[in-house]
Parts: C-alpha cells; structure tokens; sequence
C-alpha cells in the first residue's frame, strides 16, 4: 500500500502546487472558483498544458522561430543569464531527446579498482580524438550510476576488451542498483520455464544446534 499511497500524495501534491500559480493568472470569467464555493483540482494543470501546447505549436511556425531565435540573441548577450540558458537548454534537450539515444545494454566494469565490479549502462561506442588519444584499438562509453540514485554517475570509457556485457535488460540492472543489491534479476532458467521474479537477496544464517 506505501508506494501506492505515496505515488497518490505525490500526484495530488504535484497538481495543486501547479493549481496554485496559473490559476491566480486565469482571468475570473474562466475561472471555476468564480462559480462554485470550491476550486476545481486539476484546472491550473489543464490549463498550463492548453497553454504549453500552444506555445509549442505557435514555436514550430516561422513567426515563432523567428521571435524564439530574437529572443535567444538578446538572452546571449546578458553574461549571468546567458550560462543558465545555455545549461537549462542543453539539459533539456539531453532529457527530451529521442529514444534512439537510451541505454539499450546493462554491462560490468572493473571499479574503482581491478578485481571489483560494477554495473553501468553502455551509452555508445568511442570514436575519434578519444581513441587516438588513448591508442586503443576500441573502445565504450559507459554510464556508471550510483546508488541508490541512478540518474547521477559517472561517464567512463572503458577499453571494449574490458566490458563485460550482462544478459538481463536495463530495467532489471536499474531495479538491482536502486535497491542496492538487494532485489536480484532473474536467472536465465526461471525466464524460459515462466517463473521468473526478481529475488531478494538475505542473509544465511547458521542453522541453530
């Protein structure tokens, strides 16, 4: 029931922080609270991805490149706010970017020493100065995240010889380093006999004379 309850509070919580800052810019006449004694949850949201949706599409015409790219020139020209532009950018553009450039293979890597292992995320195959400069015949970008927050890591390139790359998928390497260890993918039996379930690793015990 937690993560049920959770995932509901956080929602409700997300909707009316959003309620709360567009519905006081709605004009009363478009505004349910005008009509009834209770404010409707869920309208600022409605009307934020009216709006955005809006925008977006007005962006995609040539008046609207033209006004992003005027606006863009003016930002470029403020010291401070062109370095936060230019970041918030970048990093949206990495997040909303295509599916084509997700992790599709979950590999191990000897770190942060040789002899013990970790997981990471295979992003692409190195290419250019990075292979010169190494003078290595090939070589992966990896991603290695931590625990038990994945979406930070580090980025490592490692020589394709020492890759080492895992059958189970993405999302069962993700489970296994957001639970630190403890729920473990299935095993390659279980998968083709129909009974595969993550286990969850405990600790023996010696049995009680």
């Amino acid at each position: 029931m937690l993560p049920v309850a959770l995932t509901i509070y956080l929602l409700w919580t997300f909707v009316g922080f959003v309620d709360n800052r567009v519905l006081p810019l709605v004009p009363e006449a478009y505004n349910p609270a005008t009509y009834t004694d209770a404010n409707v949850r869920g309208y600022g949201l409605f009307v934020f991805l009216i709006f955005t949706t809006f925008v977006g599409a007005l962006a995609k015409g040539i008046f609207g490149r033209q006004l992003l790219r005027f606006g863009e020139s003016l930002v470029d020209r403020v010291p401070v706010v062109r370095s936060i532009y230019n970041g918030v950018k970048q990093i949206v553009e990495t997040v909303t970017s295509s599916s084509n450039s997700s992790f599709d293979k979950a590999c191990l890597v000897e770190y942060p020493r040789k002899g013990i292992w970790a997981i990471a995320f295979i992003s692409t195959e190195s290419s250019g100065e990075i292979l010169t400069k190494t003078g290595q015949d090939a070589m992966m970008s990896v991603f290695l995240p931590t625990t038990p927050n994945p979406t930070s890591g580090f980025l490592l390139f490692v020589p394709k010889s020492d890759v080492v790359i895992l059958d189970m998928d993405v999302e069962a390497a993700a489970k296994l380093v957001i639970s630190a260890g403890l729920v473990m993918p299935p095993k390659e039996g279980e998968i083709k006999n129909g009974s595969a379930k993550s286990a969850r690793t405990v600790s023996k015990k010696a049995p009680v004379k």
